[in-house]
């Protein structure tokens, strides 16, 4: 078997309030690989950490503790908890991608152009990134009369649309998916489902959190259990 792309190991995160002198545990001692054509996914509690174990990878949050191991297209293996900014910035513009929960945007541009944006930053040219774009909102169903318009007043169900077609548009190394069908309709998380499957045929490595179990049991190649973390005092002793 190929070596992982991505490998955690001992994988931590806490909170410090500063201004209260307060600890506020999340993730704790998690360990888990994701493979290329293969999804990964996190369960457990409400609490146990699985939204920030996506943001430490992507880091948008820094870990407190372990490793994040990644393997570029190169082979090269990459503390992704010791990277520099400029690393981190280079591997979400070529190799990693994330679908969060929320849409984020600049105001006034077109849908069409906010799904294309990645492959425009690949140096994609314009017209064939427009084309990529039309044909994956097409197949999330988002009606045509939206594409030209901003995303910015459009419901929830249609801005996860949105935001699926964008990070499933440049087809990431690694994509990271916190909870992607959990604002959608039935029929259209039927189209996001067979998109993700095409995806993991095409090699790319996921990590996924769902919101319901019939999907992680239909798409997970590897489900890692998260348990809650453990109590601020029991914490305070471990990184004392």
């Amino acid at each position: 078997m190929k070596p992982p792309v991505l490998q955690v190991e001992g994988y931590s995160k806490h909170f410090e309030l500063h201004e209260q002198g307060k600890l506020i545990p999340s993730s704790h001692n998690v360990n888990f690989s994701v493979h290329a054509g293969e999804l990964t996914a996190l369960i457990g509690p409400t609490g146990a950490g699985k939204s920030s174990v996506l943001k430490g990878i992507y880091r948008t949050y820094l870990p407190s503790s372990g490793r994040m191991l990644y393997r570029d297209a190169n082979g090269r293996e990459l503390d992704l908890a010791q990277a520099g900014e400029h690393q981190i910035l280079e591997l979400r513009r070529w190799e990693i991608g994330f679908v969060t929960q929320f849409l984020h945007c600049l105001p006034r541009q077109a849908t069409l152009d906010v799904v294309a944006q990645p492959l425009f930053a690949l140096g994609a040219a314009r017209e064939e990134a427009r084309e990529q774009a039309a044909e994956l909102l097409a197949a999330m169903n988002l009606p045509q009369r939206l594409w030209s318009v901003s995303p910015a007043t459009f419901s929830g169900g249609e801005k996860q649309r949105v935001n699926l077609a964008r990070g499933f548009i440049a087809k990431p190394r690694l994509l990271l998916l916190d909870e992607p069908t959990a604002s959608l309709d039935p029929a259209t998380a039927e189209r996001v489902i067979a998109l993700i499957e095409g995806l993991k045929a095409n090699g790319t490595a996921m990590l996924a959190i769902f919101h319901h179990p019939e999907v992680t049991g239909r798409l997970a190649d590897r489900v890692v259990e998260l348990s809650p973390p453990p109590a601020i005092e029991e914490l305070l002793k471990e990184i004392a």
